[in-house]
């Protein structure tokens, strides 16, 4: 069985409908995983997009804030939702495949803007809910997992326009760095992105700040595709569609795409 996953921060589902709809048109990805929905549940078009095809979902939303969705061709069940950190927001959903897979979406805490959580409660929640992560990974080894999400996190030098520029900037601080390093390293995980573009610049974000964000392109990759070892050799075909960053009205991030083959 071979299917084709996308990861992909919408900033809001219910605003964005029509690109997630022109999105499942052109590209038709099997399974759809949404963050930074903004909505309940119950007010996610989930009725619009089974006419696109994508009858299945399992979510975990709430009112305005956050927000995680998996939109799937394929018949899904929900495989547990986690609130680590206890800040009590939808930020963590999974579910599993006929196959076996279990794909984990998650929207991570962005931070705030000072790295530094004596005085940014919003960094100090971040790093908190990434050694959860970690440890959670660590207690429940995960096996034929795949894990997607908009992780707010830049790790590589080639992951951000300036590296130099981005070290005391929130999303590329080396201990962000190294709470993300600490969650892959818990189960492995293998980066299935850099697995199959190993070299060169590499975004999935871009701000709205930025009067021509693609001229500018100071982007950073800050949503990403990772698997478990016994299923990474099955995943290819990696790709970012950059220029769904300038559909009318867009989201700042960029969908990541990943084909599996299991």
């Amino acid at each position: 069985m071979s299917f084709t996953l996308a990861t992909w921060n919408i900033n809001s589902v219910r605003l964005r409908k029509d690109l997630v709809l022109q999105l499942m048109a052109e590209e038709g990805p099997d399974v759809l995983c949404l963050q930074e929905c903004k909505s309940p549940v119950d007010k996610i078009p989930h009725d619009v997009f089974a006419e696109a095809g994508y009858h299945h979902m399992v979510a975990n939303g709430q009112k305005g804030y956050n927000g995680v969705a998996i939109l799937s061709k394929l018949p899904i069940q929900e495989a547990g939702r986690e609130d680590f950190a206890e800040l009590g927001h939808a930020r963590h959903i999974a579910g599993k495949l006929e196959n076996g897979v279990t794909i984990h979406n998650f929207y991570v805490p962005a931070g705030g803007d000072v790295p530094d959580r004596e005085v940014n409660v919003k960094f100090g929640q971040k790093l908190d809910y990434l050694t959860e992560m970690r440890d959670f990974f660590r207690a429940n080894a995960p096996e034929k997992s795949i894990l997607v999400g908009d992780l707010n996190i830049a790790p590589r030098e080639d992951d951000v326009w300036d590296h130099k520029k981005l070290l005391n900037i929130v999303s590329h601080t080396p201990i962000e760095v190294e709470h993300l390093a600490q969650v892959q390293e818990a189960a492995g995980w293998i980066d299935i992105t850099r697995k199959d573009i190993p070299e060169g610049l590499l975004y999935s974000w871009w701000s709205y700040r930025a009067k021509d964000w693609d001229a500018a392109d100071k982007g950073r990759r800050l949503d990403h595709v990772w698997s478990t070892p016994d299923i990474a050799n099955a995943g290819h075909s990696s790709r970012v569609l950059r220029h769904v960053r300038g559909w009318e009205k867009p989201s700042d991030h960029a969908p990541i795409f990943a084909t599996f083959d299991l």
